[in-house]
C-alpha cells in the first residue's frame, strides 16, 4: 500500500473512477475511466455483486439503488466496489478499518 499516496489513488489506478475532462470552463465528466489492473476490479464488483445482506457494501449499494432508482443498478455497483477498495486500502495501510470496527456497549 505504500506504492499509493491515498486510497483515491487506488480507486483510479482500479479504474473506478468516473472520467473527467475538462477545457477552460467546459467540463465534461463520464463513465469508469477502467484504466488500470482488469484483475482488481473485476474483484471489487463481484464482490460487491455477491455481498450478504446486511453487510455495509451491501448496504450502501441498496441505498444508491433506492435513491436513484433500478435503473442505476449498475453505477450502485461501481459506487460501492470504489467504496470496498477504499476500505480495503485503509485496512492494509493501518491494520484496521475504524468505520468497521464493533465498539461493545452494555
Amino acid at each position: 500500500m505504500t506504492r499509493f499516496p491515498s486510497s483515491r489513488h487506488l480507486c483510479s489506478w482500479a479504474g473506478l473512477t468516473p472520467r473527467h475532462r475538462e477545457s477552460d470552463v467546459k467540463v465534461s465528466r463520464g463513465h469508469l475511466t477502467k484504466q488500470g489492473s482488469k484483475l482488481v476490479r473485476w474483484a471489487a464488483v463481484q464482490a460487491v455483486q455477491h455481498a450478504p445482506e446486511g453487510t455495509p457494501t451491501r448496504a450502501h449499494k441498496d441505498r444508491i439503488e433506492a435513491r436513484r432508482g433500478s435503473q442505476a443498478r449498475n453505477i450502485a455497483k461501481a459506487a460501492a466496489a470504489r467504496k470496498l477498495l477504499t476500505l480495503v486500502y485503509y485496512g492494509m495501510r493501518d491494520g484496521e478499518v475504524r468505520c468497521l470496527a464493533r465498539t461493545d456497549e452494555p
